[in-house]
């Protein structure tokens, strides 16, 4: 039990809060989105003022610009359903974003870096790094534009 003393301004603001956390098999792995701070386009609304689609987009956003901030210049973020054709995942790594997001992170059969990112209400959404499209010269950076279309709103 703690003696410390919060205020009723000081509980509801750490409610508001979200929650955040990760753990990976390599101590050395990048800092992944449960890890950074929520940039200010994403902090500057409470939690319970945005819909739970409204958040889980935000979020998403969040993850798919960190995966891309890890890919080299042949590579490109794809997404696919998880189930059926979705393919095998190594789990390499767990994280959960409050209040409705899960992030499983690992390989694929062929040793290629995979993200699942997972609502728990089913939502299903697998990140994947794939070679670039080969009539593109330089990679094409979807999360990066998210994000900075969040600052713009």
């Amino acid at each position: 039990m703690s003696s410390e003393i919060r205020t009723t301004a000081e509980v509801a603001e750490e409610a508001a809060l979200p929650r955040a956390h990760a753990v990976h098999a390599d101590p050395a792995a990048p800092r992944s989105a449960e890890l950074r701070p929520l940039p200010d386009a994403v902090a500057r609304r409470p939690v319970a003022e945005k819909s739970p689609a409204e958040w889980a987009y935000e979020r998403l956003i969040l993850y798919i610009r960190t995966f891309e901030e890890q890919l080299d210049d042949r590579h490109e973020v794809a997404m696919g359903f998880a189930g059926g054709e979705a393919g095998v995942l190594r789990i390499e790594g767990l994280g959960f974003f409050a209040p409705d997001l899960i992030s499983f992170y690992g390989t694929d059969e062929e040793g290629r870096r995979t993200q699942l990112v997972q609502h728990v209400t089913q939502l299903n959404v697998l990140l994947r790094a794939l070679p670039r499209a080969p009539q593109h010269d330089e990679p094409r950076r979807i999360g990066f534009r998210l994000a900075a279309d969040l600052d713009r709103r």
